[in-house]
């Protein structure tokens, strides 16, 4: 694990957890000067928190504060992945910013990309974020191995579910869907189809990019496409004290 937001001039504060089943887990906690809400961002599968600078600093330009954690077996925190354990890990999270920071639900933003959408998705299922913004994300994992390998029985062999897609249908806080196009990991059809499962109210925000850079890729359209989501759900209860 290698960088901190202090490279990028952002200032933050190392977060330890501990797990509804004990496990000590890490983070990082990043204010902005003029708190417009805090995103709760839950990464990918590949990499940790010291990979997502970029993600940070984007963040942190449209005026949202951000706390994001490494799963248990990665970075620094303890354990070995597990789905329930992921489960828990995004709960404790939610517990850190809702109790010790006192920090309203309504006034965070949950924020899953890739593998972190499923994460995102059953957490704002179980728990009344102001917003869910899934990005890149699968419908399933059983759905996402069988176009991968058709010629396997990969639905009795996967060891994780991940139904995002379920998740999605019992989230009722408004729900953002990003997805690219050129997606070559997770097919855009994913992304229509999470789009369809999401109560309203919801959007749909459509990309360029590859998988993995997508966001950087569409920057300015993925900045503007998450500030008018925010401007039409969620500043407005923001401003309620």
């Amino acid at each position: 694990m290698t960088g901190t937001p202090a490279q990028i001039g952002l200032a933050f504060e190392t977060v330890t957890l501990s797990t509804e089943d004990g496990i000590t887990i890490k983070g990082w906690y990043l204010p902005a000067a003029k708190e417009r809400g805090t995103i709760l961002f839950f990464h990918g599968n590949a990499g940790n928190i010291a990979h997502r600078l970029d993600s940070l600093r984007l963040f942190h330009s449209l005026g949202l504060s951000s706390f994001i954690i490494d799963y248990r077996g990665y970075g620094h925190s303890q354990g070995h992945p597990t789905e329930v354990g992921t489960y828990q890990d995004a709960q404790a999270a939610w517990h850190y910013l809702t109790q010790q920071r006192q920090i309203p639900g309504r006034k965070i933003i949950v924020f899953g990309r890739s593998l972190g959408g499923a994460i995102a998705s059953q957490l704002a299922a179980h728990t009344q974020p102001g917003a869910l913004i899934v990005e890149s994300a699968f419908t399933s994992i059983p759905d996402l191995a069988a176009e991968l390998y058709p010629f396997l029985p990969t639905r009795w062999l996967v060891r994780f579910q991940y139904p995002t897609e379920n998740f999605l249908q019992k989230a009722t806080c408004p729900v953002l869907i990003i997805h690219s196009r050129d997606d070559e990991i997770i097919p855009f059809a994913h992304g229509q189809a999470l789009f369809k499962a999401a109560l309203l109210p919801k959007q749909l925000l459509v990309l360029n990019g590859n998988h993995n850079d997508a966001f950087l890729v569409s920057e300015r359209a993925y900045l503007q496409g998450i500030d008018a989501f925010l401007q039409t759900y969620f500043d407005q209860y923001w401003s309620v004290k």
